[in-house]
């Protein structure tokens, strides 16, 4: 295995992590966001308000995204697996 295929794998690594978790995260910081001008407007300052909103945004996007997330990552799995035996090779 090369160092170039070995960068080339966990550069795909990460974007396979950041294709799955940009979504979840996405949503959180505009539930964040939006709840956290709520606030300024409206001068509540209750620190808990926060959570429970980015918990079902975050939630609701996992039940939407569940099946493209699963199928991300058994593709790159799959491509991992068949792979295999070429990385054992020096080149």
């Amino acid at each position: 295995m090369t160092p170039g295929s070995v960068i080339e794998l966990g550069q795909e690594a990460v974007m396979v992590t950041l294709y799955i978790a940009g979504p979840l995260l996405l949503a959180g910081l505009l539930v964040g966001l939006s709840v956290s001008v709520f606030q300024a407007v409206t001068s509540v300052q209750e620190n808990t308000l926060t959570y429970i909103p980015k918990l079902i945004a975050v939630f609701g996007m996992l039940l939407v995204l569940l099946p493209w997330m699963m199928n991300m990552m058994l593709s790159y799995a799959s491509r991992l697996l068949i792979n295999m035996p070429m990385f054992g090779r020096g080149g």
